[in-house]
């Protein structure tokens, strides 16, 4: 199997790889796979990187069966009859990826992507979602230092590595700042880590509500703290997965305790949002940041102040609850919102190294037996022309005309 890397070309650039150079010559020495890399100037490991590892650079992949990348790949850019694996970003119905899904499926490509690649309990088995949080974080508490000119901490992309950044928080003076994180998974995690290696203290969700602080504290919601039955029956995991409108918002009190939020759920569209622009006006909401990894894009969003995702190199925006307009962030009356939709890429030599590894040590098996493999079906969006099994939702999604 030949197996080609692709160079991003979505804009703006993204620098990560899903294969580091020392991971493609240790897959080749252990299965019967030639991986090629498309020259790039733009990757975090640079082309002569490859090279030294006994890597082929090749512009031309058409001779590959398998290409890899990591964000969309711009629809010209396609090769019919091919397998990609990417970050598609239509598994939500996308309206603005519609027509990539469109066009996947006219030049007859299976289409594999990273999200949906689990296991037979349902569990990811690759992501860069640990990174995501952590750098959304980062930019989070460094967009309240920024508003309230209370310290000044580097961007996460000045750093060379997480280490050098860990060298960083240590010689912080925070101020008195309550953030609450919501979400319980890998974001999450990658966030509460950078949380609590900057010396920021985790609470307990009931004692964040209730008690004073002289310190900056952080409280971590799951889904039973940010959400409750109409009905008024008791909370169960299961109740809210399978039936999201049977449940309202029960975030309120936390965003009249906060001054930063960090959002890092993943969020069905079915279910309630956290709060709504006229909740945002209200004088006691407290809120005055928001880190929204999750970033989906209002109106369909846990968060109506989502009105578009920001760049890193122009992470910041201010958001007015009594316009719904974008204006410029820092000021009294609006709420500061850093919404970048790639965020590993501020740490993308670490994001790519560990996503590589997951890779290696959970799907390139399965890609060797690719047809017979569960992990590889179930992932399939897309395959000869069709809708993969897992997938037939998305027809009248991939018919609409825009």
């Amino acid at each position: 199997m030949k197996i080609g890397i692709i160079r991003e070309e979505k804009n703006p650039p993204d620098s990560r790889v899903p294969l580091t150079p020392g991971q493609c010559r240790e897959l080749m020495n252990r299965y019967p796979i030639e991986i090629v890399v498309a020259p790039s100037p733009s990757r975090c490991f640079q082309d002569q990187e490859y090279i030294a590892e006994g890597i082929q650079m090749q512009a031309d992949l058409s001779d590959c069966e398998v290409l890899m990348g990591v964000k969309e790949v711009p629809a010209a850019s396609l090769i019919p009859n091919k397998t990609y694996f990417f970050f598609s970003h239509t598994i939500k119905e996308q309206p603005y990826n519609r027509s990539l899904l469109q066009t996947i499926l006219k030049k007859h490509i299976q289409l594999i992507d990273y999200e949906v690649l689990t296991n037979e309990q349902g569990q990811r088995l690759i992501a860069f979602g640990v990174f995501a949080g952590m750098v959304g974080a980062h930019n989070g508490v460094l967009t309240y230092g920024r508003r309230t000119n209370s310290f000044d901490l580097p961007r996460m992309n000045s750093f060379f590595d997480y280490a050098a950044a860990t060298a960083a928080y240590k010689k912080m003076s925070l101020p008195n700042c309550r953030t609450v994180l919501t979400g319980t998974g890998r974001v999450a995690s990658g966030a509460a880590k950078v949380l609590e290696d900057m010396g920021i203290r985790k609470v307990s969700p009931a004692d964040y509500l209730t008690h004073t602080y002289n310190e900056a504290v952080f409280t971590q919601l799951a889904c039973q703290d940010y959400v409750a039955r109409k009905d008024g029956k008791d909370f169960k995991n299961t109740d809210f997965y399978q039936h999201p409108t049977e449940f309202v918002s029960a975030f309120l009190p936390y965003a009249r305790k906060s001054d930063l939020m960090i959002n890092g759920i993943y969020w069905d569209n079915n279910a309630p949002a956290f709060f709504s622009q006229e909740d945002m006006r209200q004088s006691d909401f407290g809120i005055k940041v928001i880190a929204d990894v999750t970033c989906d894009i209002a109106p369909v969003a846990s968060i109506p102040a989502t009105i578009k995702a920001s760049t890193i190199a122009d992470p910041i925006f201010g958001y007015d609850p009594e316009t719904g307009k974008e204006v410029l962030p820092h000021q009294s009356h609006v709420v500061d919102m850093m919404t970048i939709d790639n965020l590993p890429n501020e740490l993308p030599r670490d994001a790519s190294t560990s996503f590589g590894q997951q890779f290696s040590n959970h799907i390139i098996k399965a890609l060797l037996e690719k047809e017979n493999n569960p992990i590889i079906q179930r992932a399939s969006v897309t395959k000869d022309g069709k809708l993969g099994p897992h997938f037939k939702y998305l027809t009248k999604y991939v018919q609409k005309i825009d």
